[in-house]
């Protein structure tokens, strides 16, 4: 079902390696990774969102989750901008909107190559079903100030 593609997307992209977001940090690891993201490391801001967002190791908190990943979106990474996507499309850690869904996840599928970018684009017309024809409108000229301006004040 097309609708369940954008929530799956966060599961397919998530890290794999070792301390990746499948196993809870310790408490040393989870410090390290706090003080990464806080330093503006965007894969520790993406691997700390998602942390947030399946409650491995923290108590699960969207806010906190959609934070992160959107500290990780404003400075250009990909997946944090497709998570954020998810979080905006969903509803969790803010209100709903398809709008800024829309937006992110066109931000990030024009960074992504291959089998998530081919997903990401898939999520974009599913986001882009449940629209007017003026939101779609708004979310491209969103898409495109952002780029314009590198992400600052998405």
């Amino acid at each position: 079902m097309k609708i369940l593609r954008i929530i799956l997307l966060a599961i397919l992209v998530l890290p794999a390696g070792p301390g990746a977001a499948f196993s809870p940090p310790n408490q040393k690891d989870l410090q390290t990774l706090q003080a990464q993201a806080g330093q503006g490391d965007t894969e520790a801001q993406v691997r700390l969102g998602d942390l947030y967002a399946k409650g491995r190791g923290v108590p699960q908190d969207y806010t906190q989750a959609r934070a992160w990943y959107e500290k990780a979106a404003t400075q250009g990474h990909p997946i944090g901008q497709n998570n954020l996507a998810e979080l905006y499309f969903a509803g969790l850690g803010g209100p709903q909107d398809y709008v800024r869904a829309y937006m992110w996840v066109s931000l990030a599928a024009s960074h992504m190559q291959g089998e998530e970018k081919k997903q990401a684009e898939e999520n974009l017309e599913d986001v882009a079903n449940r629209m007017t024809p003026a939101q779609v409108t708004e979310a491209k000229r969103l898409s495109q100030q952002c780029r314009t301006n590198k992400f600052k004040g998405c």
